[in-house]
């Protein structure tokens, strides 16, 4: 959780950062650097400038490249970032009119610039250069897949009526410390059902990042001002989940959904994590408010309408963009409580992840619109990548594209013809023959908004009502509903895991897995341009909208992403084929329902590409099943080619899930099961393979983890005139259990992505039964005298064995050199 002060200074020593662990020591050699300093100029020079961008040096090493903009930004969830030539240097920050965004770097290429764009997501619109096109055979889709029509349907109004109990305690209610104190409202929207007896279950919404305020006359929109200017009043994207909401009501659910303009009208400037730990704030207080209501305080001249009808033991969240990050955030602060609520389930709708923390213990679905326009890259898939094997936890988590949906119109307040405020269609162009409005695939607000009812409400009612019928929705087995409509949602699911059986997660080499005969048969990680030398890249483009597992989060952009499984192979190939070997005392797989394993085609590969997965038994006996004929997952995902210079940003590369029945598996004897093999069932092709396991589908038990905390305190040293040493903290909430790992980045102040020399990135490992560890900083002082300070921003991320708590802080070298 984002606990830290602002940046002031610039670098200028140079620093080289080992990990040593408190209970035992552990190098891990690593450089920062920085230019050494000292222009005697006290202004910086500028040696670039246009009538929009200039590149200024400053006085103690690198450049500030600042672009000036005709009118602001369009409020978006996703953050900016500036590009040089096209190529992108670093996420923005935006000055306090919007009307300035800047980036500082140390990479001297900027000197040179030419033009200076903003980027998204890492691509700039519409500069991007023309791909060479194959001229192979493209494969065949075989159209939308058959799915198993689940009778009862979460959309179906309940016997209950809806009444509405709002409240609004003002734009300047509280304060966030996360929002460096600054006042915002407590707002919310409730929906209850009429004449329900006892306390109720409680889901709370929060909306994502919008404008904050508009003028009904003019219809301007503005969102750097809180409360609103004079004639100005509040864009309300609280209210616009209300179809999901009466739909949860009218079951016997309470549903809050709360306004957090306050939170968007400030988070590009007065926080480093973008309000993700404000938004979790906000959620706690409001509560914290529910609950006094609920037991009647608070509420000075009556009992309150709410009192004894809440049950804040089964409390579901949805978030909404960057509100998907805020709900993360909430569970995990609720965690740290004494008393902490009962929060059972956590929607992330079509969410941002820029810190990568993780959420074990709790039941997760991440719902992806396949044609977001603002968070293109769909980063909220690491909420499922990472969590998968972060503890041992006993939970279903489950990841769903939604074809045809854009990143808008689950909100009515967010889709224009029925929004009171302005609105917009996130998805560009609009002649796009995927996405593009009048595109055949592209759903109507309408539909959506159904899809989005049917999903939403069948989860909560899922695991916080135990209403298992949904279950097929969200485990993999390809339900569908009448109220989703053509809609087509693929699926990646995650067992509890006491009701699954581990073969080969495929993230690294085991020794129950061999690998041989492909062309490449190797573990591979991220995107090329972030992977060191000997590592395999999954990707290599840099469009990062076509690859939401390999994504850099934006705080953690070196740091290691999603691990699998890359297979290619030709003619050429000598047997190719992945081979598991299941562990004494687990070869009787008669328990489970199915033999699952998450695929998905390689980006290289070309026309038709499939496998066959086997089942071999103590006898040699097999029994085979080739994916294509259960599954669309080697299918390609729909990719434009009427887009500008003829790139597309979809076409993307997403694991799903390919559940193989136990009961389909003939003549082989399920009492003694030896391997499973996965072998090419084309002449050619590639792919990626993930967490092979026995499963049977459930939702588990879970509430506030039990993890322990591990947070990094803020540290300052001063530089010295030779070899020295600065030592930062992880401290941890308890004693572990057992050895737990977290991602360490360090970069420099004013630059978050690329320009750093190097930017960093290592692991930490703490050993079981230790409360804290330590970060050896080697520092390599001067006698130079120079003007500030060098800062570094270090965060922790994608922990295993623990959770996150302040995964923020700051190294500050201090010059120590006198005139």
């Amino acid at each position: 959780m984002a606990r830290f002060a602002p940046p002031r200074g610039r670098a200028r020593a140079v620093a080289a950062l080992s990990a040593a662990v408190l209970a035992g020591c552990i190098a891990v050699p690593v450089l920062i650097t920085a230019p050494a300093a000292a222009s005697p100029a006290g202004d910086p020079v500028g040696v670039g400038a246009s009538n929009d961008f200039s590149v200024e040096s400053l006085p103690d090493g690198g450049w500030r490249v600042e672009l000036r903009l005709d009118e602001p930004l369009p409020v978006r969830d996703a953050v900016p970032e500036l590009a040089v030539d096209g190529r992108i240097i670093g996420t923005a920050r935006e000055s306090a009119d919007g009307l300035t965004l800047s980036t500082e770097t140390t990479d001297a290429a900027v000197t040179g610039a030419e033009r200076v764009d903003v980027g998204w997501n890492g691509t700039v619109p519409d500069l991007q250069p023309s791909p060479q096109r194959s001229a192979a055979v493209p494969p065949t889709r075989k159209g939308p897949h058959k799915r198993k029509p689940v009778y009862t349907d979460p959309a179906t109004p309940g016997r209950y009526g809806v009444e509405r109990l709002d409240y609004n305690l003002g734009d300047s209610a509280t304060t966030l410390t996360g929002l460096d104190n600054l006042p915002v409202e407590l707002r919310a929207a409730v929906y209850a059902p009429a004449r329900a007896k006892g306390e109720r279950p409680v889901v709370v919404f929060l909306h994502g990042r919008h404008s904050a305020c508009y003028n009904p006359t003019t219809r301007q929109t503005n969102n750097s001002n809180w409360p609103c200017l004079t004639g100005f009043i509040p864009i309300d994207s609280y209210l616009g989940y209300s179809e999901t909401a009466e739909s949860l009501a009218s079951h016997g659910y309470v549903v809050v959904s709360i306004s957090a303009n306050g939170i968007n009208a400030k988070d590009a400037t007065n926080t480093d994590d973008n309000g993700a730990l404000a938004r979790g704030q906000l959620v706690m207080k409001h509560l914290d408010l529910l609950a006094k209501w609920n037991d009647s305080k608070g509420f000075p001249w009556s009992r309150h309408p709410l009192s004894g009808r809440l049950d804040l033991r089964n409390v579901g969240l949805m978030g909404h963009s960057r509100g998907g990050e805020g709900v993360v955030e909430a569970a995990l602060l609720n965690a740290e409580g004494r008393h902490p609520y009962g929060i059972r389930a956590v929607l992330p709708l079509a969410p941002v992840d820029f810190g990568r923390p993780t959420l074990p213990d709790v039941p997760m679905a991440v719902l992806l619109p396949y044609c977001d326009g603002d968070v293109s890259n769909q980063q909220g898939q690491h909420f499922f990548d990472d969590t998968r094997y972060s503890v041992d936890d006993n939970v279903l988590r489950t990841s769903l594209m939604v074809m045809g949906a854009n990143h808008n119109f689950f909100n009515t307040e967010w889709t224009p013809g029925v929004s009171v405020s302005p609105s917009n269609d996130d998805w560009s162009p609009a002649n796009d023959e995927v996405c593009g409005s009048a595109s055949p695939t592209r759903l109507t607000s309408a539909e959506q908004r159904a899809v989005g009812t049917a999903y939403m409400a069948g989860f909560f009612r899922l695991v916080q009502g135990g209403e298992t019928a949904f279950l097929p929705l969200f485990d993999g087995t390809d339900g569908t509903v009448p109220s989703t409509g053509r809609a087509e949602v693929y699926t990646q699911a995650q067992q509890p895991g006491s009701r699954r059986l581990d073969l080969a997660p495929l993230e690294r080499p085991t020794g129950n897995v061999s690998i041989s005969g492909f062309d490449l048969g190797a573990y591979c990680h991220s995107v090329a341009s972030r992977v060191p030398a000997g590592d395999t890249p999954c990707s290599a483009t840099t469009a990062t909208s076509k690859i939401p597992h390999w994504t850099p989060a934006t705080f953690a952009t070196s740091v290691p992403t999603s691990p699998v499984l890359r297979v290619q192979w030709s003619p050429a190939s000598t047997s190719p084929q992945v081979r598991v070997a299941l562990p004494p005392g687990d070869r009787d797989v008669r328990r489970y329902d199915a033999l699952t394993l998450r695929v998905a085609r390689d980006e290289a590969a070309v026309g038709d590409v499939d496998l066959d997965v086997a089942v071999v038994d103590r006898s040699g006996r097999t029994s085979t099943v080739r994916v294509g004929a259960v599954s669309p997952a080697l299918d390609p995902f729909p990719a434009s080619t009427n887009t500008p210079n003829g790139i597309s940003r979809l076409g993307k590369t997403w694991l799903r899930t390919v559940r193989l029945p136990i009961d389909s598996m003939r003549g082989v004897d399920l009492r003694d099961i030896r391997f499973v093999t996965v072998r090419p069932a084309t002449p050619t092709g590639g792919a990626y393979l993930s967490d092979i396991t026995f499963d049977t589908p459930s939702v588990g038990g879970g509430g506030a983890t039990g993890a322990a905390q591990v947070s990094i305190a803020d540290a300052t040293v001063s530089e010295g005139a030779g070899p020295g040493t600065a030592t930062m903290r992880l401290t941890l909430s308890d004693r572990l259990g057992s050895a737990a790992t977290v991602q360490v980045q360090a970069a420099a102040s004013g630059s978050a992505s690329a320009g750093q020399v190097p930017l960093l990135s290592f692991p930490v490992t703490i050993p079981k039964g230790a409360t804290g560890a330590r970060i050896e900083v080697p520092l390599v002082g001067n006698t130079a005298v120079n003007t500030a300070s060098l800062r570094y921003k270090i965060t922790i991320s994608a922990p295993t064995g623990a959770m996150i708590g302040d995964g923020f802080a700051w190294l500050t070298v201090l010059d120590d050199d006198t005139v």
